[in-house]
């Protein structure tokens, strides 16, 4: 989901360095949150073959589902981000969200 990869020796405080034996091999640095979410939007075009904004209404209602469960909407902007991938107003995301509690 847009991690890098790196020498362990250009590893920052919050990268993860993973070891083989002892010895550090490699170290993944983990995307903003922000980024991730342009990655698993990308993702789940590709999943669809189409831009999210030409999916119909229940599969628009099931991305936001999807998005949901894997902590979209508490990035920053996020409900704007969707909504504008989707060719929906912030408006209807939130109805889809409450949508889904009501449920």
């Amino acid at each position: 989901m847009g991690a890098e990869l790196l020498g362990p020796d250009q590893a920052q405080p919050d990268d993860v360095v993973l070891a083989w034996e002892g010895q550090d091999v490699i170290a993944v640095r983990l995307p903003q949150l922000s980024d991730s979410l342009d990655h698993i939007l990308a993702a789940m075009e590709r999943r669809h073959g189409m831009p999210l904004a030409d999916l119909d209404r229940k599969a628009k209602q099931s991305v936001v589902r999807t998005l949901e469960a894997r902590g979209a909407f508490s990035v920053r902007h996020g409900v704007e981000t969707v909504a504008s991938a989707l060719g929906v107003s912030r408006f209807t995301v939130y109805n889809y969200l409450n949508r889904e509690k009501d449920a």
